[in-house]
């Protein structure tokens, strides 16, 4: 079976940042090989750190003179410059469960049969700031594993993109894709409306 790179969500409140950009992966140096640059089909440099897991797939399969699909989380602090963490590498022949007698597919036609695309993310959030001028929104990400030892503490991200006033501190989910060092809005789907009256409810 083939292995989606984005998974489906598990609970519709669920928050994440994820995404897979196809392109190289050039490490500052071979002492440091968690750090470094994604070079993608255009050529654009994106600022990328390669986590744990990925790493070691990184030291046994990985020829570093070959483009791969990554599978990547971003963060950003405006949306002139992206920042990438590795946390996986999507290759359906090498890496997953996917019979290597199969016919060798185009791996951007098997990412069609997933509905994904090379550069897409998926958004899934809380919207908490909205500007018109910009055309620019922020989303609230809040990580479902809360350990004092992890740093994936919230964040936000900026993306480039429209939605009204009315859906700020909303739940939404966007499909997103990258351009450049930019993350930029294509369709969003309101999964839960106003999310603090919903917390004022609760508490």
């Amino acid at each position: 079976m083939l292995k989606n790179p984005i998974p489906k969500v598990t609970n519709r409140l669920q928050h994440r940042a994820i995404g897979i950009i196809n392109g190289k992966f050039t490490p500052l140096s071979n002492e440091q090989l968690n750090r470094g640059f994604l070079i993608d089909n255009k050529d654009e440099k994106i600022e990328t750190v390669v986590l744990g897991k990925a790493l070691s797939l990184l030291k046994k399969h990985i020829d570093l003179n070959k483009s791969y699909y990554w599978i990547v989380y971003p963060k950003n602090k405006n949306t002139q410059n992206l920042h990438l963490q590795v946390a996986g590498i999507w290759d359906p022949y090498q890496l997953n469960d996917f019979p290597n007698d199969s016919p060798k597919t185009n791996f951007s036609k098997l990412l069609e049969e997933l509905d994904l695309k090379d550069n897409y993310f998926s958004v899934r959030g809380e919207l908490v700031f909205v500007n018109t001028q910009k055309k620019e929104i922020i989303i609230k990400i809040c990580p479902a594993i809360k350990s004092k030892n992890l740093k994936n503490k919230n964040f936000k991200l900026v993306i480039k993109g429209e939605l009204s006033l009315e859906l700020l501190h909303s739940f939404v989910s966007l499909d997103i894709n990258r351009d450049g060092n930019s993350l930029q809005l294509i369709n969003y789907e309101v999964i839960e409306k106003n999310l603090s009256k919903i917390t004022r409810m609760r508490a």
